[in-house]
């Protein structure tokens, strides 16, 4: 695809949840579908005429088991943050039809015990999970998501 054509193309509706536990760590996770290290919080697509907040909390429970019973909504984004994903992959994902994401991302604070996170779902996305101090969090995700992340932390700094 040329830069035009990439450029043309709409975001996917998308969100993400950054969770936090009781010390103020966020949940990250190892995709399974790369090959190097590619970390990131919980994410994914919203369903036509989804609101976003339940799909903030299906997404969280089908990636990492954590059901919403066991987190608090403490804020959510102001905007739709969006991301476009490097040009050479665009053809690969989403049969090439987006050039990225845009998100609406929620704040939630985890209130289970650790044993109450599985990530062996149906579906797994992720390889392994840890709690990340914020401050370490931008480093350990994939370089096109860094500024998403960035962005994020500072819309929800005044609740970390």
């Amino acid at each position: 695809m040329t830069p035009e054509e990439i450029a043309a193309l709409p975001y996917r509706p998308n969100v993400g949840v950054m969770l936090i536990n009781a010390a103020g760590d966020v949940w990250v996770g190892q995709r399974m579908d790369r090959h190097k290290d590619a970390w990131q919080m919980p994410q994914g697509g919203i369903d036509a005429g989804e609101d976003p907040r339940l799909a903030a909390l299906r997404e969280l429970e089908e990636e990492t088991g954590v059901t919403a019973d066991l987190v608090e909504i403490i804020a959510e984004s102001n905007g739709w943050l969006p991301y476009d994903l490097p040009a050479e992959v665009v053809p690969q994902f989403w049969g090439g039809k987006y050039r990225g994401q845009e998100q609406k991302w929620y704040l939630m604070r985890f209130l289970g015990r650790d044993d109450q996170i599985n990530i062996a779902t149906d579906h797994p996305e992720f390889s392994a999970w840890c709690w990340q101090p914020v401050d370490q969090l931008v480093g350990k995700i994939v370089p096109f998501k860094r500024e998403v992340y960035e962005r994020v932390i500072q819309e929800f700094q005044d609740h970390l």
